[in-house]
Parts: structure tokens; C-alpha cells; sequence
């Protein structure tokens, strides 16, 4: 294990090529987004900050720039409130700056990585793997590279290999 000197953030605007994103909670509202998730729980329009957030600046420039960022969700129906709203507000947010996601469905079948936790992979060689308590709270990352990274490279293609575009399965299970 190697702890970086890069921050999350700075990988952000720094990887080359891709940036790929596993995730598999089923409720992240205590790490971001609150005032957006309260407006979706109750019937609101989207927050204009929602809408126009450093993340979706973040994902914009680094498409325009000809990188890829993409990420897989592993779910289980029904969804969670949360994931209704990270699903049909954020991810159709973020889909619309140039970010490509995918479902990993574990609903009737079994999750191919049940092990693998959140993470984030730059580059096919930086791993940053996310930390949260039980309840979604985002408590940080820890950067990981050498001899993991061949296990975060084979989770990554693992979930590709069971999941759809997001688009495919939003249209037939999604509210």
C-alpha cells in the first residue's frame, strides 16, 4: 500500500485517460448533496447549485478534453429513496456532462464482486479506495497501488462484464 501525495481532487484534474468508479452502497445522503436529495424527498425541483455543481464542471472539462469517466453501480430492487434520487437526478446530471454509467442488477442474481468495495481507478494504475461508515457517511480514501492494483483492475472488469448502460436499465426498472 502507498499513500499519495495527490488528494482525491487533485486526480481529478490530473489523470490522462479514464477514470473509472465502482459503486455499491445503497445510500450515500451523508456525503453530499443533502439539500438536493431533501428537495427530491419532497417533490421539489432540482437546487440550481444541484444543477450546476463543481462535479458536473469537473466531469464536462475532462470529457471535452477526450478522457473517459465512467462508473458502475451494483443495486438491488427496489431502490432505496436515495438511490432514486442519485439515479434519476444526479446520474442523469452528471450523463448529460459527458459521464458514462452502467448497472451492475444483483436483484435476482448473485453480485459477482460482493467484496469489492467503493473506489475509484485512474489511468488503469491509481487506485483510490472509498471509506464510508454504515450509514453512507464519507470518511476518505486511501490510495493503493502496486500488488491491489491487479485486484481493483479485475473488479473494474468484472462489473463491466455483468452491467448495462445505464440508459437500458433506467428505462425498464427506473421511477
Amino acid at each position: 500500500m502507498t499513500t499519495s501525495s495527490r488528494t482525491l481532487g487533485d486526480w481529478f484534474s490530473e489523470f490522462n485517460r479514464e477514470a473509472f468508479r465502482l459503486e455499491t452502497l445503497d445510500d450515500y445522503s451523508r456525503s453530499g448533496g443533502v439539500e438536493a436529495y431533501h428537495a427530491f424527498l419532497a417533490g421539489e425541483e432540482q437546487p440550481e447549485g444541484y444543477k450546476n455543481a463543481g462535479w458536473v464542471k469537473t466531469v464536462a472539462g475532462a470529457t471535452r478534453a477526450g478522457k473517459r469517466m465512467y462508473r458502475v453501480h451494483v443495486v438491488s430492487r427496489p431502490l432505496t429513496d436515495y438511490l432514486r434520487f442519485e439515479l434519476g437526478w444526479g446520474y442523469q446530471r452528471n450523463a448529460e456532462a459527458g459521464e458514462e454509467f452502467f448497472i451492475l442488477d444483483a436483484t435476482s442474481r448473485e453480485n459477482p464482486i460482493p467484496e469489492a468495495p467503493d473506489f475509484w481507478l485512474f489511468d488503469d494504475a491509481t487506485v483510490a479506495a472509498m471509506k464510508y461508515d454504515e450509514g453512507g457517511k464519507y470518511l476518505g480514501t486511501e490510495f493503493l497501488e502496486g500488488d491491489r492494483l491487479a485486484q481493483f483492475q479485475a473488479y473494474r472488469d468484472t462489473a463491466m462484464a455483468h452491467a448495462v448502460p445505464f440508459a437500458e436499465w433506467w428505462a425498464q426498472y427506473g421511477a
